[in-house]
């Protein structure tokens, strides 16, 4: 019995550190970063645990954003569906400013996606200015759908 009950407490510490281990948003960190760090979770969705980057992804989206496309349960679903499936577990992404002020920031992202197919999407952060914990950061306030842009072999 108390065999069990010390894997059971090392399963949840251990689960408690993976969680840990994504990044939040804070206000030193800049627009193209922001995207880095969701493409980056996105492409290695399950390396911290289940749905890892997904989560991470969803920890820099705007509260507004959200509103549309969560709970993050829903938001799951969203990702892993032929509208966005590509974005998980995909080979390589370029991210490319069109456009930027001090409150918006606008992106081209390009995905090389795991079946070598190019997808381009339109990426936009926002800076939040409301009170709170999030006052100053970069957050996703939309994702276009994917353009294909064909084979890359």
């Amino acid at each position: 019995m108390k065999t069990i009950f010390k894997v059971l407490i090392l399963l949840l510490i251990s689960s408690t550190f993976s969680n840990a281990e994504l990044l939040n948003p804070n206000s030193t960190i800049k627009p193209k970063e922001v995207i880095k760090i969701q493409l980056n979770g996105l492409q290695k969705n399950d390396s911290k645990f289940k749905d890892s980057g997904i989560e991470q992804t969803w920890n820099f989206a705007h509260p507004n954003n959200k509103r549309v496309t969560g709970p993050l349960s829903k938001f799951k679903m969203m990702l892993k569906s032929d509208s966005y499936g590509m974005m998980i577990n995909h080979l390589s992404h370029t991210i490319t400013e069109l456009g930027s002020s001090d409150k918006w920031a606008q992106f081209e992202v390009i995905i090389l996606d795991k079946n070598k197919i190019y997808h381009k999407f339109n990426w936009q952060v926002e800076k939040y200015t409301s009170e709170g914990t999030l006052k100053d950061c970069w957050l996703t306030t939309m994702v276009s759908s994917p353009i294909p842009l064909g084979s890359s072999i």
